[in-house]
């Protein structure tokens, strides 16, 4: 199967052809794939070794994958298509990882320090932790000590530097995440102790395979890794993407695996593999309470929302200032308005500094709220830079054309509420109905290492080395404890996030809720498989049960009892009343559901089941699906030239129910007039679907509207629009 890009986005989209012209000239310069075979690699890579001896065989993967690292000519790779048992070729440089961070305001009460979580007396010492990412700066002050190895899976060598200027577009993600985690210096990371070994498995501008970050989670087993964090993802909201069955295998051998649960936030289903992993745990980020600016104009009463774009100044006016709109009023000394559209944010906000405007607002082209960077290293933008919505864009429209020349805004601040981040994807998960994320941990305005300094970024992608680092301390504390005891002990104890008005927030924003290491360390009692997924249920009358595992690390019996469910039309709980685990036991307890469809609204229903012993309270999350719920029915379309080929495209689509056939159709980007049928495939299954086109096939170049229509065996249809180019 080939592998799709990594992405964190929650729509359909498509990718424009990437060519390999560029590449295939530069026949002097040795390059480095990643192929994935049908077979023994070993014997494979003997047989190369035969039959190419101009290919350098770099490395064998047969851990988690079947696959072989190249190096040679881009040409001569070219030739390595013919042969029968490569199921897939993958070139170091095709996809992109999009992270979805923004800068943090630099505003000091707003900052977080990883360092604050751990209130333990545990480091990580000892531990060893893989960071699966864009590199490491290991010469950076606070990393040098923590930094023990790794593997650079794009070059193929054994330096996992970042990259660098000289090679591409700069990376620093990857820095970030091990700060998070280990950083020893001016900040210290949640495990200052930690051996950090770092995978470089995206390059330029982030960008690399699911096979390299397949072929990374290989070689950090392979290592030794106790822990690995994986912050990145995909837009495949389903559990048998192979970066997931990759990872399920990992944990299978007895290593934690932490993955970031997506930036695609708040939307429902928007959770990525491989954070859809079974046996993954999953992490959202949540929100430290920030003091944020907003906008006021109180002769009208209006309060604006303002989204600091990453790369803005802060916002921090302290007097009232004129707005104007940028091109058709002077904006010397005023915030320009701007509408989003196809010039970069950056364009736009340079645009407006140049002709004097002391911020800028850029409201959105689409219904909703929307986030935005304008960073740039070599020539910084000076002034704040803030997106608002469509309608609040709108209404300054309205009252600059209205003959309004004196609109003055006043700039105010506001103390946001600690809650899970807007932007944290959110589960569930397809086909298997599993509730994700399984925590959160802090991943708003994180302080940490980048190359050459310091820089407060958010993300899951932050979240995520919080829960890796926290699993570090419990391993130094308890290193004779499996992964499930690790993970069930961080999970059982985490604690639920409650609104303003104490009511909790729902089983699929935050899981378990936000993790507490020391009670973690010290907990008696670990449940299992505290997160309870009763699944879709499709008959007139379904009964489901999940044994409970509740293990007894203390030296005396604990005593438990259930709380009764409110009753709830057509559900009907069957939980033990009271019972007992003994001490240094673990005891399976059943957990049943019995479920009238009929009188039930489709679609998901969640809530809490709350387990007391003594004077401590489990609140254990649960769901089910009645017959039908509103997921995405196709997921990931992905249309990009296929590696070395000068004219065959390849094109992928995930689908998560039964379907008959897929159709995609074409109109005219500018008067959306239909133009051709893409593509008609029939015999499509459940999971990834892949096919190949000619460029004869194609048709004439251009940009186009493409409609994807799925036609679902139960008869129903789903379609998904975005952009198509042909090139």
């Amino acid at each position: 199967m080939r592998i799709l890009l990594l992405a964190l986005i929650t729509s359909i989209i498509f990718i424009s052809p990437i060519q390999t012209a560029t590449a295939l000239k530069m026949e002097d310069k040795r390059t480095s794939v990643i192929i994935e075979v049908e077979g023994d690699p070993t014997k494979h890579k003997v047989y190369i070794e035969t039959y190419f001896p101009y290919i350098e065989v770099i490395a064998t993967y047969e851990t988690l994958f079947n696959g072989l690292a190249l190096k040679a000519t881009p040409k001569r790779l070219e030739k390595m298509e013919s042969v029968d048992f490569i199921k897939a070729i993958h070139p170091t440089a095709n996809y992109e990882a999009q992270f979805g961070l923004d800068l943090a305001e630099k505003t000091d009460e707003n900052l977080v320090k990883p360092s604050t979580l751990n209130n333990t007396e545990y480091t990580g010492e000892g531990v060893q932790v893989a960071v699966i990412d864009t590199g490491i700066d290991y010469e950076h002050p606070d990393l040098k000590d923590s930094y023990v190895g790794g593997y650079d899976l794009v070059d193929l060598d054994d330096d996992p530097m970042e990259t660098k200027k000289d090679q591409g577009l700069p990376t620093m993600h990857g820095t970030h995440v091990a700060g998070i985690i280990a950083a020893d210096g001016e900040i210290k990371g949640v495990a200052p102790d930690a051996d950090i070994y770092a995978y470089r498995a995206l390059g330029p501008g982030g960008r690399g395979t699911s096979v390299q970050v397949i072929a990374a989670l290989e070689e950090a087993v392979e290592d030794g890794a106790d822990i690995i964090n994986l912050s990145l993802g995909n837009s495949i909201n389903g559990p048998d993407f192979p970066t997931s069955v990759a990872v399920n295998r990992a944990v299978e051998m007895g290593i934690a695996v932490v993955i970031a649960n997506g930036n695609s936030g708040p939307g429902l289903w928007t959770v990525g593999s491989p954070a859809t992993a079974k046996k993954a745990l999953s992490v959202g980020a949540s929100s430290n309470p920030q003091l944020v600016p907003y906008l006021e104009e109180t002769l009208y009463d209006k309060k604006i929302p303002l989204s600091l774009m990453a790369g803005s100044q802060p916002w921090d006016f302290t007097k009232d200032q004129k707005v104007a709109l940028f091109s058709k009023q002077d904006v010397n000394g005023k915030i320009a308005l701007m509408k989003r559209g196809k010039t970069p944010f950056y364009q736009l906000a340079k645009k407006a500094e140049e002709a004097g405007a002391v911020a800028v607002l850029i409201y959105n082209n689409a219904s909703g709220n929307f986030r935005g960077s304008v960073q740039s290293a070599e020539n910084p933008i000076g002034i704040p830079v803030a997106g608002i919505s469509k309608k609040d864009g709108e209404w300054f429209i309205q009252k600059l054309q209205s003959g309004n020349k004196s609109l003055y805004m006043d700039t105010k601040f506001q103390t946001t509420e600690h809650s899970v981040a807007e932007f944290s994807s959110r589960g569930p998960v397809t086909m298997n109905w599993d509730l994700k994320p399984e925590v959160v941990a802090p991943g708003t305005n994180i302080l940490s290492t980048v190359p050459g300094g310091y820089m407060p970024l958010q993300g899951t992608s932050m979240a995520a080395p919080h829960v890796a680092g926290a699993l570090a301390l419990l391993k130094e504390a308890h290193p004779g404890w499996t992964v499930e005891q690790l993970a069930g002990a961080l999970k059982t104890t985490a604690k639920r996030i409650r609104t303003g008005n104490a009511a909790a927030l729902t089983p699929i924003m935050q899981g378990m809720g936000e993790i507490q290491p020391a009670k973690a360390i010290n907990t008696p009692i670990i449940i299992h498989n505290p997160l309870l997924s009763f699944g879709k249920i499709d008959e007139y009358s379904e009964v489901r049960t999940i044994e409970l595992k509740i293990e007894n690390s203390s030296n005396k019996r604990q005593k438990f009892s259930f709380q009764t469910p409110h009753k709830k039309r057509g559900v009907s709980w069957q939980l033990p009343q009271r019972f007992t685990v003994e001490a240094g036991k673990t005891k399976k307890v059943p957990i049943q559901i019995d479920i009238n469809s009929t009188l039930q609204e489709k679609g998901l229903h969640q809530g809490w089941l709350t387990l007391a012993s003594g004077n401590e309270a489990f609140h254990l999350p649960y769901l089910f699906i009645n017959e039908n719920a509103d997921y995405p029915r196709a997921m990931g379309f992905g249309f990009t030239m296929k590696p070395f080929s000068k004219d065959t495209y390849v094109y992928q689509v995930y689908l998560p129910d039964p379907a008959e056939k897929i159709e995609v159709r074409l109109y005219d980007a500018g008067t959306l007039i239909y133009d051709r049928m893409l593509l008609k495939k029939e015999d499509v299954k459940v999971g990834m679907n892949e096919g190949y086109l000619k460029k004869s096939e194609l048709g004439k170049l251009g940009r186009y509207r493409a409609v994807l229509t799925v036609y679902l065996e139960n008869g129903g249809l789903a379609s998904y629009t975005s952009e198509l180019f042909i090139q």
